[in-house]
């Protein structure tokens, strides 16, 4: 496919599948007349790259561990390696500190609402699973062609 169609499959620009290209996270080959085309399993390459960006990882970090992981469904390949393990769990512990973070700017934010609506003081504001919104809500399927870029 080309690679216009693989933009409007993953619901990525093409300026980010040249750099995806350009960083090692993406192969395509050429036609004789330039054009780039990608095999059908980089819709779930271009997927699993958008996640993993998404997840705060940098492009460096992605080219490390797209080799140990499936396409298809992010699982361990056969070459994945107990050599990234300490490095992910780092990543791992970064995330939930950012997760920790964006709950405390939430209550503060709370806190800041009860005060500036007049509510009293004694009753919670309507927040979190009490609003029905979920706590942590799980990232977006991009198979649906939802994108986070």
């Amino acid at each position: 496919m080309k690679i216009g169609e693989l933009a409007r499959r993953t619901a990525v620009s093409e300026r980010s599948l040249r750099y995806y290209e350009e960083q090692g996270l993406l192969v395509s080959t050429r036609t004789p007349s330039g054009h780039r085309t990608y095999p059908e399993r980089a819709v779930d390459r271009v997927i699993r790259i958008q996640e993993l960006f998404a997840a705060g990882l940098c492009s460096g970090k992605i080219a490390e561990l797209l080799p140990c992981m499936r396409d298809e469904d992010g699982g361990p390949s056969e070459a994945a390696t107990p050599w990234l393990v300490e490095d992910l769990r780092r990543q791992r512990a970064r995330i939930d500190e950012q997760i920790a973070e964006l709950m405390r700017t939430r209550e503060i934010l709370d806190d800041v609402i009860v005060v500036a609506s007049g509510e009293s003081s004694g009753a919670p504001a309507e927040t979190g699973a009490s609003a029905g919104v979920e706590t942590v809500r799980p990232a977006p399927s991009r198979r649906q062609g939802v994108s986070a870029k």
